[in-house]
């Protein structure tokens, strides 16, 4: 908080140099930590009185505090300064990715996370060997979301990205400008800002995208081509390569 305009400072919780990060519903003068959060930090961290950590609502706002207790797998935390904002980045950015076997998924929605994407949907593509639905699909979508949770305090980042339920192809939506690696494509460089201020970058399954799926793709407004390197990548390593390339052509909302 800004002493001189009572208004919230922007900053990024990962420039304050406290030694851990998590998430509260309320960032209140005092805060307790328990549950699987406070076991973490109290008995695998082995965090200590005194020590600071920032605590963000997931939604932007952020605040310091300075553990006051710490006993059996919970902490007492005491603000030690007011509320920040971590501003956003521009363009949006979001990243639709086939779903895949085994842990792939978690890998996936881990790096996204840490890379600063905005929202997060895996989809079942025509070449998919997973095929989440109904209950399992309710499941999945938790442990991603959990895993994306965790990712955002090891990374320090105070929004949470939005994590969509598994949806079929024809269910990804397409706000803005569709970006789909290809070798052929343009440098990420050359790859003009979307007009309808995000990117949605899709990866497909192994074998890439069906043929129908990428036709209808590359059909829609503003898709483009980007090219990320020369060579065939994994389904999970193309979500975090695309994801990053146009990461650094992203910068900060001024005051927001």
């Amino acid at each position: 908080m800004d002493p001189a305009t009572g208004s919230e400072s922007v900053a990024f919780a990962s420039t304050s140099g406290a030694v851990a990060h998590v998430f509260a519903d309320d960032l209140a003068e005092s805060v307790l930590i328990d549950g699987e959060d406070g076991h973490h930090l109290q008995r695998v961290r082995r965090i200590r009185v005194g020590e600071r950590v920032t605590v963000s609502d997931g939604f932007g706002r952020w605040c310091p505090y300075d553990v006051a207790t710490s006993d059996r797998g919970s902490l007492v935390l005491q603000a030690a300064g007011g509320a920040s904002r971590e501003p956003r980045l521009t363009p949006g950015l979001a990243v639709a990715f086939a779903l895949s076997k085994g842990t792939k998924p978690e890998h996936v929605v881990a790096g996204l996370t840490e890379l600063g994407v905005d929202r997060i949907v895996p989809f079942r593509s025509a070449r998919s060997m997973v095929r989440w639905e109904g209950e399992r699909a309710r499941s999945a979508t938790a442990r991603l979301r959990r895993v994306a949770r965790e990712s955002a305090m090891q990374c320090r980042r105070s929004w949470l990205p939005q994590v969509d339920e598994p949806v079929g192809f024809a269910g990804i939506g397409t706000p803005g400008a569709v970006v789909v690696g290809d070798p052929a494509g343009l440098p990420v460089g050359d790859l003009a800002l979307p007009a309808g201020g995000e990117w949605l970058a899709v990866v497909g399954a192994e074998g890439g995208l069906d043929p129908a799926e990428r036709a209808d793709l590359t059909a829609r407004p503003g898709a483009t081509l980007v090219a990320v390197g020369p060579h065939v990548l994994r389904t999970e390593t193309a979500a975090l390569a695309v994801a990053a390339a146009l990461a650094g052509r992203r910068t900060v909302v001024d005051g927001h």
